[in-house]
């Protein structure tokens, strides 16, 4: 796992390491030209971006930076989606001078910026780190600048967040403030501003913030130290724990440090707590965290689908985890964790419209939605359909900054040659090479790569072949058409490439039956069904008037089929629920079965329930007796 220098610091993209197996692909380099994410990123640009700026003017969040303290609105940590936001309009190419400008003016000489703290009449700075968010925010101003530079260069923006990070280093360093904040988010923007301008102190201080976690220096609050992951060392812990986003956040930060630093055994500490965590504490959406009350990882294999949280900027940071451990050991599990959780959580979040999210992300609705007044804040997570803005709108902007930046998440470089990731109409050129991504995924499994100019010497086109294919062999066909079986990992083609030659992945996109873990005990003896990376659902909108999903029993015996539009037909019933005054029964099969109507059931994907109103919804599917 030992990283190397391979990252030229003037890279258009989110993550620049200047160690690692792979070089990421920028914005400049990689544009992704139509199908499921381009229209995803079309509605981003021209409808999300607005409507996010809209409701922060609206709530008072913009306004912030101008208003007297006794006006502030929002949350302690109102200044963070600000800065997200800038962050996706900087990664989108649209112009916010007029917001910058006001943040300039709220920032204080030495460097020191928020609306919330440090004022006449506020805390004074620094005297809330368990709750505060100041270094959070940081955080995310931080991003931003680091976007500002490697979009344009020099900018107004990038000089904020320059000035922000040197007052961290002289508020936190070594003999400053001897703690960190509750909320881990600054140490993976001090690295990346790094980076970006090759100063050493950011580094360092980012190193120093990830050896304070888990000395204790945060007070043990109701949810115990654990909660931001203050309990026990980053090195030693063993799985991701605590509040979701929080440890996804430090878990990144610390992948940044590791690979920036040399640190094998920093690196290899955060790869086995993401593998535990994905084998006992994750969702089949790829969704994290399964607890409301303090939005965190539960325990082993406690995932209840009805109580699911899954939080939509918990798999926003669940990607950007993924990506930097993609890039520092070049393994595809990363990968095929990082394209189940787009497909099935961030894609699931935004509405087809682009102005109305989902906060938390449920794998089971027991009852039909409210739709949310249009013009008022929903608290947070409480939405039961999507809802245009909420009290604690942190997932609308994350969601907005992950499809602007999306296009670097599809492919990498090495010294051998190019690595596909994820799966899109795309163009791609680096290094006197270009291709093209002609592809129907998710939809349908052919992905051709026409290679429109390459090098005269040998060099390696890598495609990932995912996880999902495992026991339905996937087949990788050359120019001349000869075709071989490939296997989940990767397949790769080495050769001299010319002008017109096509490489076609052919992947067995069907649908097929799910079972959980049986430890996995809220869904043991259910099913679910996936078709390639997408997780589907029964809705109740497909069910005859009045029925609920909750009468749904499938057939396992038999084999789901594709149906149309994009839908999957399971073979199953309707069971007629029989109230008798007591919940339990000896076994009866076919008691059960005389109540049912049998019928084909309409299942679509998970990504697009609650499109169509109010409804009843369901991942995990009962299944008709034996």
């Amino acid at each position: 796992m030992k990283p190397k220098s391979n990252a030229p610091t003037d890279l258009v993209v989110p993550v620049a390491p200047s160690r690692g197996r792979l070089r990421p692909l920028g914005l400049d380099e990689v544009r992704i030209t139509g199908g499921f994410w381009a229209r995803r990123r079309e509605t981003n640009a021209t409808a999300t971006l607005d409507h996010c700026r809209d409701w922060m003017e609206r709530v008072g969040w913009l306004g912030n930076f101008s208003a007297p303290v006794e006006a502030r609105q929002g949350r302690e940590f109102a200044d963070s989606d600000v800065y997200k936001l800038l962050e996706a309009m900087t990664w989108a190419g649209v112009g916010f001078d007029p917001i910058t400008e006001s943040i300039a003016a709220a920032q204080e000489p030495d460097g020191y910026l928020n609306t919330n703290f440090g004022r006449p009449g506020q805390q004074a700075r620094y005297s809330d780190l368990e709750w505060g968010h100041e270094l959070y925010c940081y955080g995310h101003l931080i991003q931003a600048g680091v976007a500002r530079i490697r979009t344009r260069g020099e900018g107004e923006l990038a000089k904020i967040a320059l000035r922000a990070a040197d007052h961290v280093c002289a508020a936190f360093g070594p003999d400053g403030i001897q703690g960190v904040c509750g909320h881990p988010e600054i140490e993976t923007a001090l690295v990346e501003l790094a980076r970006a301008t090759g100063e050493q102190r950011y580094l360092d201080q980012a190193a120093l913030f990830v050896a304070r976690r888990g000395q204790g220096t945060l007070a043990d609050g109701e949810f115990g130290r654990a909660y931001y992951q203050d309990d026990m060392p980053v090195r030693q812990a063993t799985v991701l724990r605590g509040h979701a986003v929080r440890a996804l956040y430090l878990a990144s930060g610390a992948v940044d440090v590791a690979v920036e630093t040399g640190d094998d055994e920093l690196l290899a500490a955060v790869v086995r707590q993401w593998e535990t965590a994905v084998a006992r504490r994750t969702y089949l959406t790829g969704g994290m965290g399964s607890h409301h009350r303090d939005e965190s990882f539960g325990d082993d294999f406690v995932l209840p689908p009805d109580r699911a949280y899954s939080e939509t900027c918990a798999s926003v940071a669940s990607v950007m985890l993924s990506w930097r451990l993609l890039l520092a050991t070049g393994e595809p599990r990363f990968a095929d964790l990082a394209e189940r959780t787009l497909f099935n959580v961030v894609a699931t979040s935004p509405a087809e419209d682009g102005r109305s999210f989902f906060y938390a992300n449920t794998l089971h609705r027991r009852r039909r939605g409210t739709v949310p007044a249009p013009d008022a804040v929903s608290p947070r997570a409480q939405s039961s359909l999507r809802a245009p803005w909420f009290a604690v709108s942190c997932c609308p902007t994350n969601v907005a900054r992950t499809l602007a930046l999306l296009p670097t998440y599809l492919a990498t470089t090495d010294g051998q040659g190019i690595q596909l990731h994820q799966y899109a109409d795309a163009e791609i050129a680096v290094d006197g090479t270009a291709l093209r991504v002609r592809t129907d995924y998710p939809s349908g499994g052919t992905v051709a790569v026409r290679i429109d100019r390459a090098p005269d010497h040998p060099w390696t086109l890598s495609l990932r072949v995912p996880a999902w294919t495992e026991g339905i062999p996937a087949a990788l066909v050359d120019t001349d058409g000869t075709r071989r079986t490939v296997t989940p990992g990767t397949a790769t083609v080495t050769r001299v490439f010319r002008p017109g030659d096509e490489i076609r992945l052919e992947l067995p996109v069907a649908p097929r039956w799910i079972e959980p873990d049986p430890r996995v005990d809220a869904v043991r003896g259910t099913v679910a069904v996936q078709r390639g990376p997408l997780v589907y659902c029964a809705e109740s909108v497909d069910l005859p008037e009045g029925r609920d999903v909750d009468a749904v029993r499938v057939d396992r015996a038999a084999e789901p089929v594709d149906g149309p539009d994009g839908t999957v037909v399971a073979p199953g019933e309707l069971v007629e629920p029989q109230d008798e005054g007591w919940p339990y029964r000896p076994l009866a099969p076919a008691r059960v079965s005389a109540a049912a109507e049998p019928r084909g059931l309409v299942l679509v994907p998970y990504h697009s329930w609650a499109n169509r109103g109010p409804s009843t919804m369901r991942v995990w599917l009962p299944t008709t007796p034996p």
